[in-house]
């Protein structure tokens, strides 16, 4: 299933994506798309409740609606750093032997052509396209007996907006240039894990007012999705609903000579292979004290 939340802010609601395109209105049937809806058993009873209701349900052209993130109530956002070989190399950074791992607040989450505040004093705002794991089954200290998959109950797509200054010019964590507001758009769905034929050969883009920046796979992973999700459940619990972003590839503009960020009126687009499209304008947010 194409699972999305439609509507404005706060007032989304449940739908899914089918064949022709069309988005059917599927909040007769749930109340919202949330962790207690991403166990495996639940998506079943879910599918089936859809097959039963099809011709009934209200549906909506795809343009013109408002997306909302496909996921609500985020636990946590885990993020995993320098986690594309070439990435590691255009940072100058050696390959990690353990995945990097940091946090964002889950309140950086926005819808995926929503508008993405730059900081008031920011230079250095970048992007990031990334692969979104959504976790479907809570998962604490897995083995190697146990398939880490079987806990993930679908994908997405995320932009891990970055500053990078913040990031790595003010002392500290990672965290500072991380969690900014709206620094994580998030969809436009969640496309459920059995939808994916090999999440480890999907090709991944991003561009810049039209201009491609980012274009690889998610085979050059140095750390594929079933070994992150076994190696972040031996330091965190993962809960349904939470999300791990598993990094991004060559080409963000801190990669560039000289770098290249965003400014403001910037339309950036990211797009993963089966997973859909995001694109939202960059605009300078006046909130806020100096930095």
């Amino acid at each position: 299933m194409k699972l999305l939340r439609i509507g404005m802010p706060g007032a989304e609601v449940p739908a899914i994506l089918d064949e022709q395109g069309r988005l059917t209105d599927i909040s007769s049937l749930i109340q919202d798309i949330s962790g207690a809806m991403l166990y495996r058993e639940s998506l079943e009873a879910l599918r089936r409740a859809i097959d039963s209701a099809r011709g009934t349900l209200p549906t909506h052209a795809f343009d013109g609606v408002r997306i909302g993130p496909p996921v609500k109530g985020v636990g946590k956002v885990v993020c995993v750093g320098l986690n594309f070989s070439k990435h590691a190399e255009e940072a100058g950074l050696p390959i990690p032997v353990e995945p990097v791992l940091f946090m964002k607040a889950a309140d950086t989450i926005v819808g995926p052509n929503d508008n993405v505040l730059i900081p008031p004093r920011s230079q250095k705002t970048d992007y990031e396209v990334e692969l979104a794991v959504v976790i479907g089954k809570t998962a604490q200290y897995l083995t190697g007996s146990d398939r880490p998959l079987d806990f993930v109950a679908g994908y997405s797509v995320s932009n891990d907006v970055s500053e990078r200054e913040y990031q790595l010019e003010r002392g500290g964590q990672w965290d500072k240039g991380k969690n900014c507001q709206t620094f994580n758009p998030l969809g436009p769905m969640l496309v459920t894990a059995d939808e994916v034929d090999d999440i480890q050969n999907l090709r991944m883009n991003s561009a810049v007012n039209g201009e491609t920046r980012q274009s690889s796979t998610t085979a050059d992973m140095i750390f594929g999705v079933e070994e992150i999700v076994r190696y972040v459940s031996q330091f965190m619990t993962l809960y349904p609903g939470d999300i791990i972003n598993t990094g991004t590839p060559e080409g963000v503009g801190a990669g560039f000579e000289p770098p290249r960020f965003l400014k403001e009126g910037d339309t950036v687009t990211v797009e993963i292979e089966g997973l859909g499209r995001q694109s939202h304008t960059f605009v300078r947010t006046v909130a806020g004290s100096e930095l």
